[in-house]
């Protein structure tokens, strides 16, 4: 028997252009599962999807910017009008560095409306859908900053604090509906995104800046975009089925340990 199979389901995946959420749309799509990636930039959207085309999966690109509920209700009703949604994958956030003096309310507006109207707008989309097809898997994308203070990450904690709790409103509301939504907090992951952070910041540094920030997790490493996707995996597969309303740190033993 194929534990963890996936095959003709078909899953709308945000931020799938790059890092954590490109890891899941390729991984996703190696298990069977018909990709749909809302992605606000075109390019690494298109290269995703383009990629998994070249490894005979199937997958879709769609130009979205997850803060704006019409654009997000447009996609959500062209994908649903053609086939049935069984799993959404909240991917998409920013990031934000800085404690409640240097965080201004440009900042603090940015975070909201990517990191928890976004949530709320594909949440909002795609539920009725999963209603009316008797059932599907939710996966939001927290952070251990949802769950323990991190210095110098007020906006963020707060956004993600948000992603986890709307985990738990709609695994309870929805449970009746055979809607089954959990997330995934992850500790620092190694992404484009952290070398680009490194290399702007501490320039001349970053090998020594990358092995610091490794050695801050009990592990001794950062995770991969790749572990995240195993986990997103089996969270959305059938061996998952009695698991709701649940936050899974995949962390090195940061939130535990680190104590």
């Amino acid at each position: 028997m194929k534990l963890f199979n996936l095959k003709g389901k078909t899953a709308i995946i945000t931020g799938g252009g790059s890092g954590i959420g490109k890891a899941i749309s390729e991984t996703f799509a190696a298990q069977g599962v018909r990709i749909h990636v809302l992605e606000y930039r075109e390019e690494e959207g298109g290269k995703t999807v383009n990629g998994i085309k070249n490894n005979g999966g199937k997958a879709e690109f769609h130009q979205c910017d997850v803060s704006k509920q019409g654009e997000v209700i447009k996609v959500v009703e062209k994908i649903g009008k053609t086939q049935p949604i069984h799993i959404l994958i909240n991917n998409a956030g920013v990031a934000h560095v800085g404690n409640v003096e240097t965080t201004t309310e440009e900042d603090l507006d940015r975070l909201y409306q990517v990191n928890i109207k976004g949530v709320y707008n594909c949440l909002y989309a795609v539920v009725p859908y999963m209603k009316r097809n008797g059932g599907g898997c939710i996966i939001n994308m927290a952070s251990i900053a949802s769950v323990v203070g991190i210095s110098d990450r007020f906006a963020y904690s707060m956004s993600k604090g948000a992603a986890l709790t709307m985990t738990y409103s709609i695994a309870k509301d929805y449970i009746d509906f055979g809607i089954r939504c959990n997330c995934i907090s992850p500790a620092r992951i190694h992404t484009p995104f952290v070398d680009g952070f490194i290399a702007q910041n501490y320039q001349g540094k970053e090998a020594e800046i990358f092995d610091k920030l490794s050695k801050s997790q009990p592990l001794g490493r950062m995770g991969t975009p790749d572990e995240v996707a195993g986990l997103a995996v089996y969270l959305c597969s059938d061996e998952a089925s009695f698991i709701t309303g649940t936050n899974f740190p995949i962390d090195g033993g940061y939130i535990k340990l680190n104590g």
